[in-house]
């Protein structure tokens, strides 16, 4: 290995560190995914949580400079094809080497920006953001799965974008507590935290089964390699929805829904266990 490639996987690596350090349930999602997947999602992963932290955790910093610097770096590493900061250099590894278009990128840091900039979503802000936020994060990983495949790529496309739209607004309702109390935001258009009652939760959650349903017809014509692991993950967020589901209205409001990382690692294993024997 030349001193190049060291400096690549390196930083790879700091990917896969990243990723598990913030994300458990992550973490075991991409294991059971081909070898070959890995340090692709990894670098994938690493870029979106870097940027997500920028606009949630720096309170004391200035976002929006932040952010701009951010995105000036990522642009960069990706037209020159290096940079010091690993996290942008395993990015820009991946995006050339699997032609990630740019407006997937731009679409991604827009969404980011949207949390420096919006404490309440109208309908079209509200698709705007889950597009730039998971959609194309989706499609991201739908370039790697495809492997230059552009054809499989269209074929898969509204799929991948339904289940990264599902496992979003998932995430919202589990943590619409928090996003109210800690940041002031309301994702949903036209819910009112204080109001949260029995309907619109029920409207919220018929439109997140419709994404799952969609979802999975395209989740069946994935590459082989890519298949389980997404599957594993479909299942997973299908079972925390499901236990959302259960929950009245004013739970959801008042505790952040959570999994036990034992309970997590239990789910994941019994979800593998069961695609590989056919039961699920």
């Amino acid at each position: 290995m030349n001193a190049k490639d060291l400096f690549d996987l390196t930083t790879l690596e700091c990917s896969r560190l990243i990723t598990q350090r913030y994300s458990t349930s992550f973490t075991l999602g991409i294991k059971t995914l081909d070898s070959k997947y890995h340090l692709p999602i990894y670098a994938i992963y690493g870029f979106v949580r870097y940027a997500d932290e920028i606009v949630d955790t720096f309170h004391d910093h200035d976002k929006k400079a932040l952010l701009e610097e951010f995105k000036k770096d990522t642009y960069k590493a990706i037209k020159e094809k290096i940079s010091l900061n690993p996290v942008l250099h395993a990015f820009q590894i991946i995006v050339n080497q699997y032609q990630i278009e740019l407006e997937l990128i731009e679409a991604f840091l827009r969404s980011m920006e949207m949390d420096l900039d919006f404490k309440t979503y109208n309908d079209s802000k509200y698709h705007e953001y889950i597009y730039g936020s998971a959609e194309v994060v989706g499609l991201m990983c739908l370039r790697v799965f495809c492997e230059g495949d552009d054809e499989q790529y269209q074929m898969l496309e509204d799929p991948a974008c339904k289940l990264g739209s599902a496992f979003q607004k998932v995430n919202f309702l589990r943590d619409i507590k928090s996003d109210y109390e800690e940041r002031g935001r309301v994702y949903f258009p036209g819910v009112n935290f204080l109001g949260f009652d029995k309907s619109a939760k029920q409207m919220i959650e018929e439109d997140i089964q419709r994404d799952f349903d969609d979802a999975l017809i395209g989740i069946n014509q994935l590459p082989t390699g890519a298949k389980t692991g997404v599957k594993v993950a479909y299942l997973y967020y299908l079972k925390l929805f499901e236990k959302i589901k259960s929950l009245p209205p004013e739970t959801i409001t008042s505790t952040r829904i959570r999994i036990p990382n034992t309970r997590k690692i239990s789910l994941l294993l019994s979800t593998y266990c069961g695609i590989k024997l056919g039961w699920a």
